[in-house]
């Protein structure tokens, strides 16, 4: 059974939810072992504000890193079929070409370092020619729980309501690709970073999907 995707509980856990809101997306409840929803919090929420309080600046990319890297351990005693993949720089954008558009049509998933006022992380579910499917965790309450569909004020970025399992926006490739800190951009190259994430029983390889001809 698969459940919701859900929203943080504060400011500053959008890290965590994401890592957790991609294992959902993947697998079903019943696969998730404890222990990994244990450490994503563990090791997440690791960054300090300017007063000196834990965790109120989030989570750092060098703890994604090392979260991502743990996931490919826990593979490895066979506690769950999850892939996972660090990247960094000019590795990170949005196109025909990225690797993060190869991993959404491979059925894999990403979270995505962006900025949503500040730097915010959140979860790539799906691709199509132009856009891309994205769950954020920050819950928008002006937009209200009856509300189906609504365009954002930016008028191209489209809130999405009935779809819990999967996203909650629609977003053109243009915005991810500018380097200011604008509505869900990646910025600059040198901050960016990504964590590409895969069901390996359900990832899309070319051994699974090339037919053969005798």
């Amino acid at each position: 059974m698969k459940n919701p995707l859900h929203y943080q509980l504060s400011e500053y856990d959008c890290g965590p939810t994401s890592m957790l809101n991609a294992l959902s997306f993947l697998f079903e409840r019943e696969e998730i072992p404890p222990e990994v929803i244990r450490n994503i919090m563990l090791y997440t929420l690791d960054c300090y504000s300017n007063e000196g309080h834990p965790g109120k600046s989030g989570t750092s990319p060098m703890a994604m890193m090392f979260l991502s890297n743990w996931l490919n351990r826990f593979r490895q005693i066979r506690q769950l079929d999850v892939k996972s993949e660090y990247i960094t720089g000019e590795q990170v954008f949005i196109g025909n070409s990225s690797r993060i558009n190869d991993a959404l049509k491979r059925n894999g998933v990403v979270v995505v370092r962006l900025f949503y006022d500040v730097a915010h992380y959140a979860l790539l579910t799906g691709v199509d020619e132009k856009k891309i499917y994205m769950f954020d965790p920050y819950y928008e309450e002006e937009f209200g729980d009856d509300i189906y569909t609504h365009f954002l004020p930016e008028g191209d970025v489209k809130l999405v309501l009935n779809q819990p399992l999967k996203y909650n926006r629609i977003v053109p490739f243009g915005y991810f690709n500018r380097e200011q800190d604008l509505l869900y951009a990646l910025g600059k190259f040198e901050n960016r970073e990504a964590v590409i994430l895969y069901n390996k029983r359900t990832e899309k390889t070319p051994e699974k999907t090339i037919e053969y001809f005798i």
